[in-house]
């Protein structure tokens, strides 16, 4: 596996699209995040369609078709130099395959910001147009709107990507010990499960550092996930596994069994407890980024910045 194309990073006055391609957004949330990117000296404008709600399905953000002309428009627009996603959800599956990827490959790189549902976008762009993308907090989300470290270390990822190359969960413990070199990639373990098969997902995690974390899940359902990729071989290779939060999952120990038994025979390191999706104070992590991994000293340590 081979790191990926860098978008280039921010700078004051950078103007940066707000999409939602999942579920619908609370305006004053939307609110609330749009003044801390106008803190930060950007120009957030919001897509069309942003705070729709379909007519038959609430839990979607507005029509699929106009999720994914948001989504295509703000990626093909010259003036736009990243998408940040308002917030995660369902939808992306039903809105994904109308995407013109062609016209989003011709239109050049850009930062993409998002993470839970939205990793199936996260594959997307990884395989079709072989973009680094950003697994962090989203514009809308309770973490950004109210945590300082999540808004901190996703800040210092778009500016000043340097400052961040060395990627340290300060509470994680090894559950295999040892080092291991790969390309990032992952996110949520449901999402990686259901895009198995489909056009736009990868093959396989060979030669990957994965990042799974999830949230609201049952542990039969965590398990059938993980036994999934496993049984499909999409877990074959892959060098290297961290594991982030299971919010409203179950009890971190209960989980730790669970998630030995499943990834303790792939015989690469693996860390538990990183820091990153659902959790409170979320790390921004690069996704297609090349790394070394170690999990003994709980560490993530990019190549390369993760943004040129």
């Amino acid at each position: 596996m081979k790191s990926l194309l860098r978008p280039a990073r921010l700078g004051p006055g950078a103007r940066v699209a707000v999409v939602a391609p999942s579920g619908p957004v609370p305006e004053e949330r939307l609110q609330a995040g749009l003044d801390v990117l106008r803190g930060w000296d950007l120009d957030p404008v919001v897509a069309p369609h942003v705070l729709d709600r379909h007519a038959t399905f609430d839990y979607l953000a507005g029509a699929d078709a106009d999720r994914a002309a948001d989504l295509q428009a703000a990626w093909c627009d010259p003036a736009v130099d990243a998408v940040l996603c308002a917030r995660g959800g369902y939808g992306v599956q039903r809105m994904i395959d109308l995407l013109d990827w062609e016209a989003m490959r011709a239109a050049g790189p850009k930062v993409f910001v998002g993470f839970s549902d939205i990793t199936a976008l996260h594959e997307a762009f990884a395989r079709r147009l072989g973009l680094v993308t950003l697994h962090g907090p989203m514009a809308a989300g309770v973490d950004f709107l109210k945590n300082a470290r999540a808004q901190d270390h996703l800040k210092a990822t778009l500016f000043a990507p340097e400052t961040v190359r060395v990627i340290a969960s300060g509470g994680s413990t090894p559950m295999v010990p040892g080092r291991a070199r790969g390309v990032t990639l992952g996110g949520c373990l449901a999402l990686l499960a259901a895009e198995l098969g489909t056009p736009h997902a990868r093959p396989s995690a060979r030669g990957g550092l994965l990042c799974l974390e999830d949230v609201g899940e049952e542990p039969y359902r965590i398990d059938r996930y993980l036994t999934q990729l496993l049984r499909a071989g999409w877990l074959d290779g892959v060098a290297g596994v961290l594991l982030g939060s299971w919010e409203q999952c179950e009890p971190a120990e209960p989980l730790r069994p669970l998630l030995a038994d499943r990834l303790g025979g792939l015989g690469v390191p693996v860390v538990d407890g990183f820091g990153f999706g659902h959790c409170a104070g979320a790390l921004t992590i690069p996704f297609g980024a090349a790394a070394e991994l170690d999990a003994d000293a709980g560490t993530l340590t990019l190549d390369e910045p993760a943004l040129r």
